[in-house]
């Protein structure tokens, strides 16, 4: 019984995780996104005033604004079904995302997750940190976290797009999250590279959000398991 009772639980755990439908015909988008022109440069974070958040670090510290990889590939562009979505309800997976305030730094620096699924802070830095989210349209909140608090989480109830995530006790740790009430969205990493995966056939409007160099978009159509492929190409304003 107790084996039983066991194969059940992981079996409801895998179908908590699965929360998007299988559409017959689904197809994907994918792609990569890029910058051009003059690479900006940045001013080095100074950590003085924290040595823990000093001593976390062998090299200098940049923002995580604008982050390439090799070819300029851009890292940290949020990526996005805005237009086209059905009237189908998601069930958010029950595992979390992970944030986690890593040598004094937030990483990831852009956070997409569904509404209800939890979101876990992580504080392994042995220091202070209070984590402070400027939400709208879910409530604020203005977290704590002493170095003997290693973990907290939070849920958000309703969606919401691109609020900032700040630190209160160190002015240059910042991060964006955005809440969605479905999974058709991903985020670039060093690459640059994304992809959408099980769209249902129809018409849909794909956005690609920086938060310094604003928004791109392009319109594709899913025939029935084909895959669109869209370049974004940022540059400076």
């Amino acid at each position: 019984m107790k084996i039983f009772v066991k194969f059940l639980c992981m079996v409801l755990a895998v179908s908590l995780i699965t929360f998007s439908p299988n559409f017959a015909g689904a197809g994907e988008v994918t792609g990569t996104v890029k910058f051009e022109g003059a690479v900006p440069k940045f001013r080095e974070i100074k950590m003085d005033a924290d040595p823990i958040c000093l001593s976390k670090h062998g090299s200098k510290v940049f923002p995580d604004t604008l982050v390439l990889g090799e070819g300029n590939t851009m890292k940290n562009v949020f990526v996005y079904v805005k237009d086209g979505i059905f009237d189908n309800k998601f069930t958010p997976p029950a595992e979390p995302v992970v944030i986690s305030q890593t040598g004094c730094m937030y990483e990831p620096h852009i956070i997409g997750l569904m509404v209800g699924q939890p979101l876990k802070i992580l504080n392994p830095d042995g220091t202070l940190h209070n984590v402070h989210a400027l939400s709208k349209v879910n409530p604020e909140f203005n977290l704590a976290m002493p170095k003997f608090r290693r973990e907290a989480t939070q849920v958000f109830g309703k969606p919401e797009f691109m609020f900032p995530l700040k630190c209160d006790v160190h002015p240059w740790m910042s991060a964006w999250i955005s809440v969605m009430d479905n999974p058709f969205f991903a985020i670039t990493g060093i690459n640059g590279e994304f992809r959408i995966s099980n769209l249902p056939k129809g018409n849909f409007h794909i956005v690609a959000w920086h938060e310094k160099l604003g928004t791109l978009s392009e319109d594709i159509v899913i025939t029935g398991g084909n895959e669109e492929k869209i370049n974004f190409v940022f540059s400076k304003p």
